[in-house]
């Protein structure tokens, strides 16, 4: 029991290098090596004398000695109730800290596509499945695990997925993966190891998708899409990735028809058909269109995601995966990460089974829609000579513009606004047609209309 006062045990870890006789000047002459090569930098706190004599073995009057010399010379800094502190030295520049990585351009208002508004993330609500989640786990979700993910969430997801999706989905041929990413390595590995040399993609897309495919020594291969989806008789590959509820970027869907020649193809030649169903719950004026893999669950592997629906630092995503490439997906996954981080596993499952993810999808839906609203409505009033193409449906819109969409961009960022242009999302970045991609995701409600009212002055309209 502790009375709550701190362990006078207890202390930070201090590495030094102690090569002589162990005493008071071997102990001066590594502190202060450590101290004049940078590797300890001003500022740095050290242990107590208590703590560093047990941690290296040595009286510890020989450390508290240690201390007051370097105290003296300057090198440290010592204070009642402050401890002993690395001090700053006239002249000495402490090396800088590590930097962030630098985004390629930060804009003051960004309605570019692919993030959601994180700021509506469900802090207080995932709070509490966290507690609930992390208190009824067994010891065992704390070790190694199922390469397939936590069986909690295999479940929850298998009864989500079928129940809002229409997904085939057995818990048992679900693998959680961290992040779409990964999952999209993983079958692009497998369909390698399994003689695969091409994996055919829809002419509009994301070049880090293609990448990706790339990356694991295969040929990405173009496929051109319509108003009505992807052109099957155009279809190439072993495997095809198909965005068919919202294409990524021209926000069509594939139609029925094209669904099912599609699957047939698929059946004739061998192949696999890879379904990203990436914003596939956020359909606005109707109810949503199915998955592809409901026609043909060994046929089509079918991915999700929570980037869209709740954020993308969670890194969760699933595929719902025909029986004959389990297997080899799972040796896959062994080697890239073992698994999936299991916490965030236990939470998700929790925040499902309790409801609270419909919910959110539900409140999200209906957030997503008005924003689109507004943006449609003041499009149509300040800018009528913009067309908007594709379904409503996402977190994204196609406007086809009269005039040069890069030189809009290129306006746009100028001004702090960053929008993108559709041949940016173009295989061969060669797309004659004039559109801009704009999102609706981003930025947070109180920025929203400052973004509207600049992108409607960056089209040329003004009021």
């Amino acid at each position: 029991m502790t009375d709550g006062r701190a362990n006078p045990e207890a202390g930070a870890d201090l590495h030094l290098d102690l090569t002589g006789s162990r005493g008071r000047a071997d102990l001066v002459s590594a502190l202060h090596t450590s101290i004049r090569s940078g590797r300890l930098v001003p500022g740095t706190r050290l242990p107590s004398s208590r703590t560093l004599a047990k941690d290296l073995g040595i009286a510890r009057n020989t450390v508290a000695d240690a201390y007051g010399q370097l105290v003296a010379e300057g090198w440290l800094t010592a204070r009642q109730g402050s401890g002993t502190v690395v001090a700053g030295r006239p002249g000495v520049t402490p090396p800088p800290a590590p930097s962030e990585p630098t985004p390629t351009r930060r804009f003051r208002y960004n309605l570019q596509p692919g993030s959601p508004d994180v700021s509506t993330f469900p802090r207080t609500e995932w709070l509490a499945a966290a507690r609930k989640a992390l208190s009824a786990a067994p010891n065992e979700a704390f070790g190694y695990g199922d390469p397939r993910g936590r069986p909690e969430l295999r479940r929850m997801l298998a009864d989500y997925l079928a129940r809002a999706r229409g997904v085939h989905a057995d818990p048992e041929r679900i693998l959680i993966c961290s992040g779409y990413v990964q999952a999209l390595n993983l079958l692009s590995e497998t369909l390698r190891n399994q003689g695969a040399t091409t994996i055919g993609v829809e002419e509009f897309g994301y070049s880090l998708h293609w990448d990706v495919i790339r990356t694991r020594g295969l040929t990405a291969a173009p496929v051109p899409v319509d108003e009505y989806g992807v052109l099957p008789d155009q279809l190439t590959g072993q495997a095809v990735l198909l965005t068919p509820a919202h294409q990524m970027p021209t926000g069509v869907p594939m139609v029925a028809e094209r669904r099912t020649a599609a699957l047939e193809w698929a059946r004739r030649t061998g192949a696999v058909l890879i379904e990203d169903d990436y914003d596939g719950e956020f359909r606005y004026d109707r109810q949503t269109v199915g998955a592809l893999q409901t026609l043909d669950p060994e046929r089509v592997v079918y991915t999700g995601t929570a980037s869209k629906s709740l954020a993308p630092g969670l890194r969760l995503a699933w595929m719902v995966v025909p029986q004959q490439l389990m297997e080899p997906l799972l040796a896959a996954k062994r080697t890239a990460d073992l698994q999936t981080a299991t916490l965030d596993q236990l939470i998700l499952a929790e925040y499902i089974e309790s409801g609270h993810y419909d919910r959110h999808v539900r409140r999200s839906r209906l957030h997503y829609r008005r924003r689109r609203d507004r943006l449609v409505e003041l499009l149509g009033v300040r800018a009528p000579g913009v067309q908007l193409a594709g379904i409503s449906a996402g977190l994204h819109v196609l406007l086809d513009v009269p005039g040069d969409a890069q030189d809009m961009v290129d306006r746009a960022a100028r001004q702090g606004l960053g929008i993108a242009n559709l041949n940016a999302y173009h295989f061969h970045g060669n797309s004659t047609r004039q559109a801009l991609v704009v999102g609706y995701g981003t930025p947070p409600d109180h920025s929203y209309s400052g973004a509207l009212d600049l992108l409607c002055q960056v089209l040329g309209v003004l009021d």
